[in-house]
């Protein structure tokens, strides 16, 4: 029997978190598509949908990469839990190019929708695949958004490094994602006014870019014609760090160490 070639650890790990970060576009931006265009469902569902979709990304990933499907996770860890920095990049890259393929599943597939809904791919439907302040309509600019998105990815840093740290009470029996899951799904109705809530460069920037090549041409600027490409980039990064160190600052320095052979098992989800 031939064996197969051994896959380099860094080679899988982008794979999974590729595959994780697809999941998680392919029912985000599809929720927001039917609804926004098609008229079918609310911004419940929107929440609901996004959530649903990183507990199942993660739930295709954790084994393998992590779970991170977030460059805001990817980084933070890196600053705080001792991720390797050399896969920082490699792990980026994976996950824009995972979002990346999956808007282009999805305006794919909506083409005939959203062209009877925009017919000039305008900002009208650009938010089905980027972020916008105030999601192209409320009174909110480019430096609102910003504050937005470090505020939105502080809250949901600091609830994975506390859902995920075993000294803590981590929720068992594999539930972490789903817990993490119902986490956006109370960002995105709590948080989801002055910038959609992408809380993730690599869920804004590889969709922005595949609506960019698929004719939406004004896909890098908001409603006010500023370049707004970079907030749903530098925002998250930026509030994602606050957030895992608010974490340890505030909880995570005060729990003692983990002992070993606990009775508790782990739970396969892992952010480290």
């Amino acid at each position: 029997m031939t064996k197969r070639p051994k896959v380099p650890v860094l080679a899988q790990e982008m794979a999974a978190e590729f595959a994780g970060t697809m999941i998680l576009i392919l029912f985000g931006l599809a929720v927001v598509a039917q609804v926004a265009a098609a008229g079918i469902g609310d911004h419940d569902s929107i929440a609901w949908a996004w959530g649903l979709g990183v507990t199942l990304g993660v739930y295709v990933s954790a084994r393998i990469s992590g779970g991170h499907i977030n460059p805001a996770v990817t980084v933070a860890l890196a600053v705080f839990k001792g991720f390797p920095w050399r896969k920082v990049l490699p792990f980026i890259a994976a996950q824009t190019l995972g979002a990346f393929v999956a808007a282009l599943l999805v305006r794919w597939n909506y083409t005939e929708v959203l062209h009877a809904f925009d017919p000039g791919l305008t900002q009208k439907s650009q938010f089905v695949f980027s972020t916008m302040p105030g999601n192209g309509e409320l009174p909110v600019g480019m430096w609102g958004g910003f504050r937005d998105q470090v505020i939105g990815t502080a809250i949901l840093l600091f609830l994975v490094l506390a859902l995920t740290d075993l000294r803590n009470s981590p929720p068992l029996a594999n539930m972490t994602p789903f817990i993490i899951g119902l986490v956006v799904v109370a960002i995105g109705m709590a948080w989801g006014t002055n910038a959609g809530y992408a809380i993730n460069p690599a869920r804004d920037f590889g969709p922005r870019l595949a609506q960019f090549l698929t004719g939406y041409g004004e896909a890098w600027r908001d409603q006010y014609g500023d370049l707004y490409f970079w907030v749903p980039i530098a925002g998250p990064l930026i509030g994602g760090i606050i957030g895992a160190g608010l974490y340890i600052l505030l909880v995570g320095r005060h729990l003692a160490a983990e002992e070993p052979g606990g009775d508790e098992p782990r739970p396969e989800y892992d952010v480290e």
